[in-house]
């Protein structure tokens, strides 16, 4: 196999982000694509169906309760870009609630020329007067900072801001931030994040701030933050010298750091007097072995004593793994998933951990807690659904009576349409779960399939319009498939697929693909498979690897040069999860799993499916570099290939909800065209008789998200 170094490849030029050269060729791509997709009556139909449901009035309007308001950002039809509000709790009750305007984003933009997209607004406790707004140009993940006062709603004057960078900014007090950003040479890691960070002074110059803390060159990042909790005042730096690596120090009023002693590879959360150590292997203390994936507890300021007391609040078995836990004042409610399907658990640290199950959870669904108060009372925020049911928002307080505040309604006509669960078995013996939404005899009909399989990201189940109405609607079956690498079953899951073992991924989903066509629910030649980021990944290597399970493939925001990778972008900060393609002994399994390299070595006339590829000038997150080089080699030796590049959108791909439904009109045509037979494929919902629908609060065909 050649080696196809930077030397050899003759699309090194489509590296060139904003180079014109380049960008007449994206220009010329989507031109083609958009001639072969977007010009017939079911394309605008689609993208009318997605557009109304992603802009309708009757949505979620989700909350977040930062003091005595509940906060929401809202994007509609008339506010692409989107409002910034908030309301109490007695008006959110409320039918119509009354929305108080903090900031109009689209008004914003066309003030001041610029293409800004929302990225968020932390919140300085416990006042919640003050806060720093992030803008990025465009949905990149650079973002440009400015303070905004919650009382005056205005811009601070000279307050605190930064120009467009990566930067990393925390409340200190109303004086004081920390802050990692851009300060010039040096400052950055080989990653791209913050390398330094400061404490910054009000109306002091920023070159001025003081240095607080300085990572090494080839770390993932730095970061430091300020607890205000009354009587629990701390200050922490966290510093990543890989993804999945992690020291975590206290830092003194003095300046001096005292390491918190846990495992590097562990998650560590303060709370009040508590810490919680989330080891993801295993983890000897005192005799006693932890598996990796438990969760313990320990009293913090007798930890860094020495006492090496551990408290088990969750042990891992075979079928069960924690997803996440959250504090609320004297409780904590821990999410785990039993062989995919969510359970929500309280435990009581005033009762020895005592425990009790919440109740509420759809059986092949899944529940979030989308907000508690951890300063002030035992309220949470939970939101449920299904593949087939919509979302449903309750809010409870620990031990009380839980109220639904607000319900979707269905965006799709789901008679007939059932979930289940299936396993498949993979090349080495392991069961594989995934889920099956369709029709519930098996007909061979279009089928989509979607995986991730990295980063311990796991895919639950939830309610999508887009899924629902693009395909599920129209006679289509979708299926979810929870292969190695993600964190479906903990860590375990996720380190089986790491590496050199990555290639047990890519096994799974074929795996799952071969099970769908032996139990009769479709055939390779109407089995489709679509994939995003970590994902765009595994969708080459379906292409490179197992053309014939396939009768299309759709691939976003990939990465795809493996070869490469490190050196564009956050690429170096995922050598972790991949390897290092400038060590040999790395490069020597990384080939085998590097599309681009692997079909330009491929023999000519290698048949491949139909492909469409997927990306955005704007992601400086995965380059889009890489999806226009495959598109390029493939269109060299005259592959059935089209991409389509958004000049915004950022690693999603889409900034607004009308590029939301223009990305995945094109892509529901695609597979259409490709997988559906003329009758299946010819009668799309009018999104005039789907406005009784509505949109989703999940509104993403699953594409996650592997350093959000």
């Amino acid at each position: 196999m050649a080696e196809n170094g930077p030397d050899d490849d003759p699309y090194l030029w489509l590296e060139d982000v904003t180079g014109e050269k380049a960008l007449d060729w994206v220009r010329e791509r989507n031109d083609e694509a958009f001639a072969e997709l977007a010009t017939g009556e079911r394309f605008a139909l689609l993208r009318d169906s997605f557009r109304e449901a992603l802009d309708a009035d009757d949505r979620i309007p989700y909350v977040r309760r930062r003091g005595e308001f509940l906060y929401n950002f809202w994007q509609d039809g008339e506010h692409p870009r989107g409002l910034w509000r908030r309301t109490t709790l007695e008006s959110y009750r409320t039918a119509e609630p009354d929305w108080e305007l903090l900031l109009d984003v689209d008004a914003l933009g066309r003030e001041e020329d610029e293409n800004w997209v929302w990225q968020g607004a932390p919140v300085l406790r416990p006042e919640y007067r003050r806060c720093l707004v992030n803008l990025s140009r465009g949905g990149a993940d650079a973002t440009v900072v400015r303070e905004y006062d919650l009382v005056d709603k205005a811009f601070v004057a000279a307050g605190f801001g930064l120009p467009e960078a990566k930067s990393d900014v925390a409340w200190i007090d109303i004086d004081h931030v920390f802050v990692g950003t851009d300060f010039g040479e040096g400052s950055l890691t080989t990653s791209g994040y913050p390398r330094v960070v400061k404490r910054w002074t009000r109306g002091t110059p920023l070159e001025e701030a003081e240095v607080v803390y300085e990572g090494e060159p080839g770390d993932v990042a730095v970061h430091a933050s300020h607890d205000p909790t009354p009587g629990f005042e701390r200050d922490f730096v966290v510093r990543a010298p890989s993804f999945f690596t992690s020291e975590t120090y206290l830092l003194r009023p003095s300046g001096d750091l005292v390491r918190v002693e846990v495992p590097d590879d562990a998650s560590v959360d303060v709370h009040r007097e508590w810490l919680l150590v989330r080891p993801r292997t295993d983890w000897e203390v005192g005799g006693t072995v932890h598996p990796g994936g438990s969760l313990l507890a320990a009293d913090f300021e007798g930890w860094l004593a020495g006492d090496r007391t551990l408290t088990p609040l969750f042990t891992p078995d075979g079928h069960t793994s924690l997803a996440y836990w959250a504090w609320t004042r004297h409780h904590l409610v821990l999410s785990t998933l039993e062989d995919v399907k969510a359970r929500l658990a309280v435990l009581t640290p005033a009762d020895g951990w005592a425990r009790s199950e919440l109740a509420g959870v759809p059986e092949l669904g899944v529940a979030d807690v989308v907000d508690t108060d951890p300063d002030h009372s035992d309220e949470f925020f939970l939101d449920t659904q299904s593949y087939t049911e919509p979302a449903t928002l309750r809010r409870g307080e620990v031990g009380g009576d839980v109220e639904v505040l607000r319900q979707a309604p269905t965006r799709w006509d789901a008679t007939g349409v059932v979930a289940r669960q299936h396993f498949a078995t993979s090349d080495d013996g392991t069961e594989v779960p995934y889920f099956v939404v369709g029709p519930e005899a098996p007909n061979g009909g279009p089928t989509l399939l979607t995986g991730y399989g990295g980063f311990e990201v796991s895919l639950t189940p939830s309610y999508s319009a887009i899924v629902g109405r693009g395909w599920l609607a129209r006679g289509g079956t979708y299926v979810v498939a929870n292969i190695r690498g993600g964190g479906e079953y903990g860590p375990q899951w996720h380190l089986a697929a790491m590496r050199e073992k990555r290639p047990r991924a890519y096994e799974d989903l074929a795996a799952v693909a071969r099970d769908l066509v032996a139990r009769g629910i479709t055939t390779p030649e109407r089995l489709g498979t679509q994939g995003g980021s970590n994902g765009g990944l595994l969708m080459g290597n379906m292409l490179v690897s197992y053309p014939e399970l396939f009768g299309a493939i759709v691939c976003q925001v990939p990465l795809l040069d493996m070869k490469r990778y490190h050196t564009l972008l956050a690429g170096a900060s995922w050598t972790a999860e991949y390897g290092d393609p400038d060590d040999p002994d790395d490069w020597a399994f990384l080939r085998m799993f590097s599309p681009y390299q692997l079909l330009r070595s491929a023999p000519p006339g290698t048949a491949y499916p139909p492909t469409l590829f997927v990306t955005s000038t704007r992601d400086d997150r995965v380059h889009p570099g890489h999806a226009r080089k495959m598109m390029a080699a493939m269109q060299e030796r005259g592959l059935d290939a089209r991409s389509y590049e958004n000049i915004e959108g950022g690693h999603g791909a889409a900034a607004d909800n009308e590029q939301v439904a223009l990305l995945w009109a094109l892509v529901f045509e695609f597979l259409w065209q490709q997988l559906g037979t003329s009758e299946a494929a010819a009668e799309p919902e009018p999104a005039a008789a789907a406005s009784a629908a509505g949109p989703a609060a999940v509104d993403v065909v699953p594409m996650a998200v592997e350093d959000a």
